[in-house]
């Protein structure tokens, strides 16, 4: 068993965030630190950091227009070099004063014909750079009632997407990504997870939801919309962070690692631990150390990924359809309850990693020399 178990483990594959490198924050403040990138080849030196102490971060999520560059193929090629590639393209159609009112779903059908333009702007960088996964999500809503037709808003919206996957090539897909409130506040044209399963239903299988572990309202069971969608093969992947109260993109685990471990357990049951769901990380805040915090992220993957792994699905079968509540709860709260750290350890070895990232990224002098080479310039930010 735990041969299998390492096994799923070496084939795990957690993307990072581009933007997660570069100074980030509130609405209220964003906190600059030293050695943080000042370019996009910045920002992949550093997510290449994080891969070589995991072993499980190979690829790099952009976003534009805070990523472009002038030649991304050739940006493509510099990751190679690093020993990372090019992931998920991230389109921007919330930070242009055209979108105040909305980008795809605005009355203007201007303002709509310059965000679609975005969009396919998004699929050709995706050609350019081999990427597979164009992810979307828009801030559109309203913030007062009848400011708007929302029925209209959904129609327009509607009308974006099909462009969008009308342009995707082969092997190529979207994922379209559902947020509860903020920075509308009256209605938000993708609420949630129903809307986005919705719209990606009626376009056909390159359509496909993403789940973001912070835009759900308290109390939401996250676990299960993963299972139906997995169920409906509509989960197309992960952006994993916490929120203690709204969409605080925090480090993943860090508000509820129990949360984590049920909704890991329900991919490893729903068959989900495949290529075709893409575990990417979305947390972008202002106190953490950049290179630190994406490494302690993985790290919590990789053990709520352990946990889910461990747990005897056979018994819990039999306690299920024996009605044996207490039972079945014990069999998750068990393979929960055990300390995988040891297991990990063992397995960076196994593969030439040092067993502890944080402590190997802490010795290895990397923040140093790029704190003392990155004076000057324009240090990276999500733009606020």
């Amino acid at each position: 068993m735990t041969t299998d178990i390492k096994a799923a483990l070496r084939a795990l594959h957690i993307e990072t965030p581009s933007w997660a490198y570069g100074n980030s924050g509130t609405r209220f403040k964003v906190f600059a630190q030293r050695g943080v990138p000042r370019d996009p080849y910045e920002k992949l030196a550093d997510a290449a950091q994080v891969h070589a102490h995991t072993g499980v971060a190979p690829t790099v999520a952009l976003h534009i227009p805070w990523d472009k560059v002038a030649d991304y193929a050739h940006l493509a090629a510099h990751a190679r070099e690093l020993g990372v590639g090019i992931g998920a393209i991230n389109s921007n159609v919330f930070q242009d004063d055209a979108y105040m009112l909305g980008s795809v779903t605005n009355p203007d059908p201007a303002v709509r014909r310059k965000a679609l333009a975005h969009l396919l702007e998004c699929v050709d960088i995706m050609d350019a750079t081999g990427s597979d996964t164009l992810k979307l999500w828009f801030s559109d809503g309203t913030n007062y009632p009848g400011q708007d037709d929302i029925r209209a808003r959904q129609d327009r919206l509607a009308e974006a997407l099909s462009a969008v996957y009308a342009r995707l090539g082969e092997g190529r897909r979207f994922l379209l990504e559902y947020k509860l409130f903020e920075p509308a506040f009256y209605t938000t044209d993708v609420p949630d997870w129903g809307t986005a399963y919705a719209h990606c239903l009626r376009l056909g299988p390159k359509a496909q939801v993403v789940v973001d572990t912070g835009h759900h309202a308290p109390g939401v069971n996250i676990e299960f919309i993963v299972a139906f969608l997995l169920r409906e093969g509509k989960l197309g992947g992960f952006d994993f962070n916490s929120r203690f109260y709204a969409d605080d993109d925090l480090m993943v685990g860090a508000a509820d690692p129990f949360q984590l471990f049920r909704i890991m357990y329900e991919v490893v049951r729903g068959g989900g631990l495949t290529a075709g769901v893409a575990f990417m990380l979305d947390q972008c805040h202002n106190i953490e150390p950049k290179i630190p915090g994406q490494i302690r992220s993985v790290m919590n993957v990789q053990e709520a990924t352990a946990k889910a792994l461990l747990v005897d699905r056979d018994a819990l079968a039999a306690a299920q359809a024996g009605g044996d509540v207490l039972g079945a709860n014990a069999v998750l709260m068990d393979a929960y309850n055990t300390d995988v750290r040891p297991l990990l350890a063992e397995l960076r070895e196994e593969t030439g990693l040092a067993p502890d990232p944080m402590a190997a990224y802490a010795k290895s002098g990397y923040f140093e020399k790029i704190a003392a080479e990155r004076v000057g310039g324009t240090q990276a930010g999500w733009g606020a």
